[in-house]
C-alpha cells in the first residue's frame, strides 16, 4: 500500500487529507499528516477573534477529531530528501527520525514576512496563528485596565494607541475590528473617552486592499476615518525600538501594541530544506495541476498547494502569474490535490487548477462590511452579512460551523465577553509566587575545638598567722 505523507495540516493539508479519506478505496493508500500544530487555523476568523467575536477553540478543527483514518503526527518535518523518498521528522519530545514514503504532498504554508527594521522583532506581533489573535484581544483589554487607573499623560497615551503595519485584507480587517472593539469598550469603562484612544494604520503602498476597487478603497478610508482611525498612506515604519514609532513622514508616537500584517512567505522551515525545486522567491515550484516541477520537468510522486507553493494562475489575475497566498485557492487546492493523487494512483491524468475569483468580503468590525466583485460593489451591513455567511459557511464541518454560528448568536444578545485572560500566557506565575519551598538546609555543625587545658596552679603556701600585737 502506496505511503502518502503530507507536510502540512493548514487550510491545504487538512483538505487534501480530509478529502483523501473519503475519496480513497479501502486499502488504496496510507495517508499520514505531519504538523508542529494539532490543528488547522481558519485565519479569515482571526480577526474576528482579536476583537472577542468568536472564541478561539471555534476558529480552529482540531486534526484528530476530523481526520478519523488519516496519521496525524504532532511534530516538525525538517528536512525532505525526495531523491531517497524520506522526511526526516523531529517530534517535540524524543530524537529526530527517518520517514519513508511514496508520495509526497507540500502544504506547509507561509509565516509573516518582515523586514529588518529596528525594534519589530522585539516588539511586534504578527497574525497568522490562534495563539497570535488571542494575544492581541488580551493585549487591548489589559491596556484598558491599566489605562483607567491612570491620570491623563504620556503613559496612558501609550497604553491606549494601537499600530498595525500592512494594509491588504488582513491588516485592514484586524484594524477595523480593533476600533470596533474599542469603541464597544467604553461603556464599560468610563474613565476612558473615545478622544483618548487613538488607531494608526501604516501602509507603505499608495492604497489599501487592492483587491477591491480604488472606488471602494476609499470609501473603507472615510469610513475608518468617521470612526476614528487614521490611515497612514505612502508611509513606511522606519523605527518601532521600545514601542516608539518613527514614520518615514517625520511623524513620532508610542505605543504598547503593533501588530504585523505586511506580507507573508512561504514557510522557510521547509523550502530551505529539501531537494525539491524552489523557484526564485522561495516558494516550492508547481505546475498548474499541482505536480511539483516546470512546464519540460516533472518531479515524479511530488506534490505542493497552499501559500508555501507558486501555483499558476491559469485564469491571467494573479500576480506575477500565480495565485495569490490566501486561503480560497489554498481550499480549492486542497479538494483538486486529493482528487489528482486518486488520479495518478489510478493511472489518469491530473486535472489542472483553474479557480476564477468570484469577489473579495471583508468584515470591518460588528455591523460593517465590503463586498466586490467586478464591478460590483457593497458596503456597510449588508456586505457585513454576506462576509459572515461566506465564512460562516466555509468553515470546514458541521461541528465547527454550529459552534461559530452559537457564539455569534449568544453575542448579538449578551454582547462580547470582555475578560482578559492574559494571565494564561505564565499559569504558574500566581502558584508560584504563594507556594510554599522548602528551607534551605542548615549548615552542619562545626566541632568546637577543644581548648587547651590549662596546667593546674600551684597552691600557694599558708601563710603563717600573724600575730596582733597587743596594746
Amino acid at each position: 500500500m502506496p505511503k502518502i505523507l503530507i507536510v502540512g495540516g493548514g487550510y491545504a493539508g487538512f483538505y487534501t487529507a480530509w478529502k483523501l479519506e473519503k475519496q480513497l478505496r479501502k486499502g488504496e493508500a496510507e495517508v499520514t499528516i505531519v504538523d508542529p500544530l494539532p490543528y488547522m487555523t481558519y485565519q479569515p476568523f482571526l480577526p474576528e477573534v482579536a476583537a472577542g467575536s468568536i472564541e478561539p477553540r471555534h476558529a480552529v478543527v482540531a486534526h484528530r477529531r476530523h481526520l478519523t483514518k488519516t496519521n496525524v503526527v504532532t511534530a516538525k518535518v525538517t528536512y525532505i530528501d525526495h531523491a531517497k523518498k524520506t522526511a526526516t521528522i523531529q517530534p517535540p519530545i524524543g530524537d529526530a527520525y527517518e520517514f519513508e514514503y511514496d508520495i509526497v504532498v507540500v502544504t506547509a504554508g507561509a509565516v509573516s514576512r518582515t523586514f529588518p527594521i529596528p525594534g519589530v522583532a522585539d516588539q511586534a506581533i504578527g497574525l497568522k496563528t490562534i495563539e497570535e489573535a488571542v494575544a492581541i484581544r488580551d493585549r487591548v483589554l489589559t491596556n484598558f485596565d491599566k489605562a483607567a487607573n491612570l491620570p491623563a499623560g504620556p503613559e496612558r497615551d501609550r497604553l491606549l494607541t494601537f499600530v498595525v503595519v500592512g494594509g491588504g485584507f488582513a491588516g485592514i480587517e484586524v484594524f477595523a475590528e480593533l476600533r470596533s472593539f474599542a469603541s464597544a469598550l467604553l461603556k464599560n469603562y468610563p474613565q476612558i473617552a473615545f478622544e483618548d484612544t487613538h488607531f494608526h494604520l501604516i501602509e507603505a503602498m499608495g492604497r489599501i486592499m487592492p483587491e477591491v476597487s480604488l472606488p471602494t478603497s476609499h470609501w473603507v478610508i472615510k469610513n475608518l476615518a468617521q470612526r476614528g482611525a487614521e490611515i497612514h498612506l505612502d508611509t513606511q515604519l522606519a523605527s518601532a525600538v521600545d514601542g516608539v514609532i518613527e514614520l518615514s513622514t517625520g511623524e513620532k508616537f508610542e505605543t504598547d501594541l503593533i501588530v504585523w500584517t505586511a506580507g507573508v512567505m512561504a514557510n522557510p522551515t521547509i523550502v530551505r530544506h529539501t531537494d525539491l525545486p524552489i523557484e526564485e522567491r522561495g516558494r516550492l515550484r508547481v505546475r498548474a495541476d499541482l505536480r511539483v516541477g516546470s512546464d519540460d520537468e516533472i518531479i515524479k510522486d511530488a506534490w505542493g498547494a497552499g501559500d508555501v507553493s507558486a501555483v499558476p494562475d491559469l485564469t491571467g489575475g494573479g500576480v506575477g502569474g500565480f495565485c495569490v497566498p490566501n486561503a480560497q485557492h489554498a481550499v480549492r487546492q486542497g479538494k483538486l490535490l486529493a482528487k489528482n493523487i486518486i488520479a495518478d494512483l489510478r493511472g489518469e491524468l491530473p486535472r489542472q487548477y483553474f479557480h476564477k475569483n468570484m469577489g473579495a468580503v471583508a468584515g470591518l468590525g460588528l455591523g460593517t462590511g465590503v463586498f466586490q466583485s467586478g464591478k460590483l460593489a457593497i458596503k456597510g451591513l449588508p456586505a457585513w452579512f454576506a462576509h459572515r455567511g461566506y465564512h460562516g459557511l466555509a468553515m470546514p464541518s458541521w461541528e465547527r460551523k454550529w459552534r461559530v454560528l452559537w457564539g455569534w448568536w449568544n453575542n448579538f444578545w449578551l454582547g462580547r465577553d470582555i475578560v482578559s485572560l492574559a494571565a494564561t500566557q505564565h499559569p504558574r506565575a500566581v502558584f508560584e509566587e504563594f507556594a510554599a519551598r522548602p528551607k534551605p538546609p542548615a549548615a552542619e555543625a562545626t566541632p568546637a575545638v577543644e581548648a587547651p587545658k590549662k596546667a593546674p596552679a600551684k597552691k600557694a603556701a599558708p601563710k603563717e598567722p600573724v600575730e596582733v600585737a597587743a596594746k
